[in-house]
């Protein structure tokens, strides 16, 4: 049990009982016996200004924040990582010794590090990257691309304006192109990997029609979504032999700056604490 002298934080977000981050925070406390709490805190869009500018004065040490609320965190903070202004949303606040707001954007990290933990070996620089959606998952994910050395990112969406927008933002190199979804199979001729940063085959949403015929047999795909932990798409996949990784590394990988920012360990992503966040 925490003390009255223990380090909290949480999660902000609305609605926030889906959210497993409390299980992931609450099992590296446990492990590493520290006096700390991490909490939902479940906050309707109209109160997000506010509850954000009062977590200092609760004398919270920092959270999480989840939709629809990073665009709003990133413009309230104080100050930014390189890779927060870059991307133009926060999932992550540490309250500064002024009581100030300091954002970053973990989910780029956490993407990366499942890569590289679910499919050991595997180079971003490889091949071409295609990307599914334009949302701010996406944003999130081709800048760490970007950063990682793709020599090309292809941005599919349904509505393309939207995939413009944030080529716009993102592309400083020329490397990036944008497609509808409906036109996927020029873009997956020559990929290396293929992401699906939208919510399609998430438990309750449609499913992602794609056909993979033209993807190269060893070519990666990776699925944000991770209810369920084998999408129909991560299935079709690997039914046609290629390496797959599930969304649940990014989620566990991306809660690791946070965790070390607030208590001070840089915590371990094992078989173990999959489980744990998975046993609820």
């Amino acid at each position: 049990m925490p003390s009255g002298a223990a380090r909290v934080a949480g999660v902000i977000g609305w609605p926030i009982g889906h959210s497993r981050s409390p299980r992931l925070h609450g099992t590296w406390l446990a492990w590493y016996g520290i006096d700390g709490a991490y909490v939902p805190l479940p906050t309707p869009p109209d109160r997000a200004d506010e509850a954000l500018r009062a977590l200092p004065a609760l004398g919270l040490v920092g959270a999480n924040v989840t939709v629809p609320h990073k665009e709003r965190a990133f413009r309230a903070c104080d100050t930014l990582t390189d890779r927060a202004r870059r991307v133009g949303a926060v999932n992550t606040l540490s309250i500064t010794e002024m009581g100030g707001l300091h954002g970053d954007s973990t989910d780029g990290f956490g993407f990366l590090e499942n890569l590289r933990h679910g499919a050991p070996g595997w180079d971003v620089t490889r091949g071409p990257a295609v990307v599914l959606g334009a949302g701010g998952a996406a944003r999130a994910v081709c800048a760490a691309l970007l950063e990682a050395g793709a020599p090309a990112v292809r941005v599919l969406n349904r509505t393309v304006a939207r995939a413009e927008t944030l080529v716009a933002d993102l592309d400083e190199g020329g490397v990036m192109t944008v497609a509808p979804l409906a036109d996927a199979a020029a873009a997956l001729i020559d990929a290396a990997l293929l992401v699906n940063t939208t919510s399609l085959g998430m438990v309750g949403q449609p499913s992602l029609v794609l056909d993979l015929a033209p993807l190269p047999p060893d070519a990666l795909v990776n699925d944000l979504v991770y209810a369920p932990l084998e999408t129909p798409l991560l299935a079709a996949a690997r039914a046609r032999g290629n390496g797959v990784v599930d969304g649940l590394g990014m989620l566990l990988h991306q809660g690791r700056p946070g965790f070390q920012a607030w208590f001070g360990v840089d915590p371990e992503v094992t078989p173990a604490l999959r489980r744990a966040v998975l046993d609820d």
